[in-house]
């Protein structure tokens, strides 16, 4: 799911969890900002990777292909349902500043995936889609103290902080204390902001919601230079 790294870097962490990037089949496109699909259209022109790009309607024109490029392209309509292989996608509408973000569910022999980033808030349909997810990859951006006295222009603050922004810890914490399913055996928590947040600050607001639901879901903290752990089922 999306691209925003180089070639270079992509294929360097997918072997460091023993992948190829040579066999990936499919990446799919979260929205269009740049830290999602920088290395979209390069994985397109490439000759070694033989990937399908899925993008909505929408989204698929707000990408920079560049000239000359016909990617191998399949387009979506935000909320459809689609299947990449032996895995069923589902798809559902995000409150981002984008043209036409969207989250995705991926369900594969028995396993439910659910991934939902740059998101300003959880409204009622995402909690729904999120039900009965194995794993769970949710945003947990900034720590609003940390965000309100960042180095971020006032504009982009408030931004970040509106409804159509990025999550944060506080929408995280009100999330996993009402409407994370108890079934969900894995939560990542990622996206994290570099200016605006703290791995620990992160891990400390999760965990005492899990614990204080007493839930045994295990807690993850995605970091943007290194590859999370593989989970197994």
């Amino acid at each position: 799911m999306d691209a925003g790294l180089s070639l270079k870097e992509l294929g360097r962490r997918l072997a460091a969890i023993g992948e190829d990037i040579e066999t990936i089949d499919a990446v799919l496109v979260s929205h269009e900002h740049t830290d999602h699909v920088s290395g979209v259209p390069v994985l397109a022109r490439s000759k070694k990777v033989n990937a399908v790009i899925y993008a909505s309607h929408l989204t698929a024109p707000r990408i920079d292909w560049g000239e000359n490029t016909v990617p191998r392209l399949e387009r979506f309509q935000a909320g459809s349902q689609f299947q990449v292989g032996d895995i069923a996608v589902t798809t559902f509408s995000v409150p981002h500043d984008a043209v036409d973000p969207v989250g995705f569910c991926f369900c594969a022999e028995g396993v439910r995936i659910g991934i939902a980033t740059d998101l300003g808030y959880v409204p009622e349909s995402i909690k729904y889609h999120l039900r009965r997810t194995d794993v769970l990859l949710l945003e947990a951006n900034h720590d609003l103290d940390m965000l309100k006295v960042g180095p971020y222009p006032w504009s982009v603050k408030q931004r970040v902080m509106s409804r159509v922004g990025h999550l944060s810890n506080l929408g995280v914490s009100d999330y996993l204390m009402q409407d994370l399913d108890a079934c969900t055996s894995h939560l990542i928590l990622g996206h994290l902001s570099e200016h605006n947040n703290h791995p620990e600050i992160v891990r400390m607001v999760a965990m005492q919601a899990l614990e204080q639901r007493r839930l045994r879901t295990q807690l993850a903290i995605a970091q943007q230079c290194v590859p999370s752990a593989v989970l197994q089922f």
